[in-house]
């Protein structure tokens, strides 16, 4: 594979992950699945983690992107196939190709990410409102998590890493987040949950023909307001009014302001310590403290 070499974020991330046959196993799987789906591969993309990600051309000699995730213990693989099956293009990259086995993906290529255009926050967020109304559709029995699961997970998740990290945050930031997650999970209700991406943000978005779409889903079936609460999760909180982000986004979609809010308030924790977790500061100290202030305001307010 001398001609798409490894980039070292996601050499380190497969050695963490004891991934370290599938690592030594790329340049096989690379020139198998170049003659199993007729194309050529290129460079690597840079700045990723979870994949390896290189640019090739098909046998017609259009333009696509080869994705070959680092395996896990979880379906991750599987739950992006199905998303982009259900989606078919419709505000998520096209999907052409796909081996869940080998947790390859063959997609269209798209053009510049959004985080890299410098366009001002507001329009970035209509961009990838957009975007997300265009995933949204019914589809019970395609086998993703629910809503529920993902908050069930979230709050383990944020309960053992806290405790992990020697406390990186205060307990009320924590126990808002918690009490914020259960009643997410209470409010699931499979008859108006709706296929959701579950990482909306600018660096999962790409220029596209007809706009921007979106990249890399996790898939859930849940309620839309969590699409909204990951969108505004690393949004600092505005000092006189933390909540007018997940306002403006209810009025924009017509959806809960207060399930657009409390699933912000849980994914600020959770990613907060899972960058402190990885060592990605000052991202993760942002956020925790950005927790520690929506935290307080929700006490004066009560």
């Amino acid at each position: 594979m001398s001609r798409a070499v490894v980039p070292e974020p996601v050499r380190k991330k497969a050695l963490a992950a004891g991934a370290e046959t599938w690592l030594a196993g790329l340049p096989m799987l690379v020139a198998e699945l170049e003659r199993a789906w007729s194309m050529s591969v290129g460079r690597a993309y840079q700045g990723g983690t979870e994949a390896f990600v290189a640019e090739v051309t098909l046998e017609d000699q259009s333009p696509a992107v080869l994705k070959l995730l680092i395996p896990r213990d979880d379906n991750a693989a599987g739950n992006k196939i199905t998303v982009l099956r259900l989606a078919d293009g419709d505000g998520c990259v096209r999907l052409l190709q796909a081996d869940v086995v080998r947790g390859a993906l063959l997609l269209e290529r798209l053009g510049a990410p959004l985080h890299e255009l410098g366009l001002p926050t507001a329009q970035q967020q209509e961009i990838l409102c957009s975007a997300a109304e265009r995933l949204w559709r019914r589809a019970p029995g395609c086998g993703l998590p629910t809503g529920a699961e993902k908050g069930r997970w979230l709050v383990q998740f944020i309960s053992s890493k806290w405790e992990e990290l020697d406390r990186p945050c205060s307990e009320q930031a924590v126990e808002y987040a918690l009490t914020c997650a259960a009643r997410r999970i209470a409010a699931h209700d499979d008859e108006r949950a709706v296929l959701v991406h579950g990482d909306i943000h600018p660096w999962n978005a790409l220029q596209a023909a007809d706009g921007f779409k979106l990249i890399d889903p996790d898939g859930l079936l849940a309620e839309a307001e969590y699409d909204l609460g990951v969108l505004i999760r690393e949004e600092p909180p505005d000092p006189a009014d933390p909540r007018v982000g997940a306002r403006w986004l209810a009025h924009r979609t017509g959806l809960n302001e207060e399930a657009i809010w409390e699933w912000s308030v849980v994914e600020r924790v959770s990613t907060g310590l899972l960058c402190t977790g990885l060592d990605l500061q000052p991202t993760g100290r942002q956020l925790l403290d950005a927790a520690e202030f929506v935290a307080r305001h929700a006490k004066r307010r009560h």
